[in-house]
């Protein structure tokens, strides 16, 4: 039997412990392994290289992925799913192995409807996939956030600044939150809710009335803001389009700097960590995740659960419907972002 697996969407910490899992897995069952380059582009382009123990040797701690990756969705380009079917029958594909969040496992989705074998398995370090309790790269994310806020904290308090973190999080604030309360940050502005610049200023500004000189503010890419009376809430964006036709966010961070010193007075900077966050070697945390992930995804194939993804639940690695996957976006609840609320201040 023939597997391919291919990882789509952005590179996240800790997909090479996956493909190695798979590969390592895959030997047991007899599989021959297939890579496909640059996610769903590789079975467009007929793009791909056989994967075994010994080319998979030594990747677990790496970040990337040894199959590269683009946001490419075969069902945006015309003839798009008879190319993929093609491609398929002509290299004697059994299954497929997608390793991807959301535009990768819609993908997924709509593919698997349409009879063709997949499994999927999570990925992104938004941690916005529904139908899992967390998704490997967020941890490393988080780690990387919380690590910069610590040593934020230290400049704010001896230059007696206030120090806006723009982090990741296009849809939802799982990176800001965690991190956020991690780093002990004073204010946390995610996208599930509008930021009111305007009683951020007065927040910070009472924080300083009591003697406390310093304030961190941790801001996710995709928070909507507020500058004043009456003003609609905006979605900060550079402008242009991303690889999968989104607007490209970035700016957020400079635009809360800007009001928080324009109403406070107090000298104001702001740090954009971007993709440092999902750069770089993944936590053991994730390596351990990702390769549960892994040995799953390929003894669902065994299975022949198709149309099924790897998912965690508690402490188990279980199948549940792709569907779930982007079903809808897993935001952070009210009552759960209320715990950091309880810090502000």
């Amino acid at each position: 039997m023939k597997v391919a697996v291919l990882t789509g969407g952005g590179d996240c910490p800790g997909l090479n412990a996956v493909i190695r899992a798979v590969v390592r897995r895959a030997s047991e069952h007899g599989f021959e392994m297939m890579g496909l380059r640059d996610g769903w582009k590789g079975l467009l382009e007929d793009n791909h290289f056989r994967l075994t123990r010994e080319t998979t040797s030594g990747i677990l701690h790496r970040g990337g992925t040894i199959l590269g990756t683009s946001r490419v969705n075969p069902f945006k380009v015309e003839g798009g799913l008879e190319k993929v079917k093609r491609a398929v029958e002509r290299n004697g594909i059994h299954a497929i192995i997608a390793i991807g969040g959301e535009g990768t496992l819609s993908a997924a989705t709509r593919m698997s409807q349409e009879g063709l074998r997949i499994v999927g398995v999570p990925k992104t370090i938004d941690n916005d996939l529904n139908g899992t309790d967390f998704t490997f790269g967020f941890d490393t994310a988080v780690t990387i956030a919380t690590d910069a806020i610590d040593r934020l904290h230290s400049t704010a308090e001896s230059h007696k600044r206030v120090i806006v973190c723009e982090v990741m999080g296009r849809h939802v604030g799982w990176i800001a939150t965690y991190a956020g309360i991690a780093g002990g940050a004073d204010v946390i502005l995610v996208p599930e809710i509008p930021a009111d610049l305007v009683k951020v200023a007065e927040h910070i500004q009472r924080r300083h009335a009591s003697g406390r000189t310093f304030s961190i503010v941790v801001v996710a890419e995709g928070t909507k803001v507020k500058v004043g009376e009456g003003q609609s809430e905006q979605l900060i964006t550079s402008g242009a389009l991303d690889e999968a036709g989104r607007p490209r966010l970035g700016g957020v961070g400079s635009i809360v700097a800007h009001e928080i010193e324009r109403r406070t007075g107090f000298e104001t900077r702001v740090s954009v960590l971007g993709h440092i966050q999902r750069g770089g070697v993944p936590t053991a945390h994730d390596r351990v995740l990702a390769t549960r992930y892994g040995v799953h995804a390929c003894d669902m194939v065994a299975r022949g659960e198709f149309g099924k993804m790897a998912s965690l639940r508690g402490n188990e690695i279980i199948s549940v419907d792709l569907s779930l996957a982007t079903k809808e976006l897993k935001r952070v609840p009210e009552e759960f972002f209320k715990v950091a609320q309880v810090f502000f201040g």
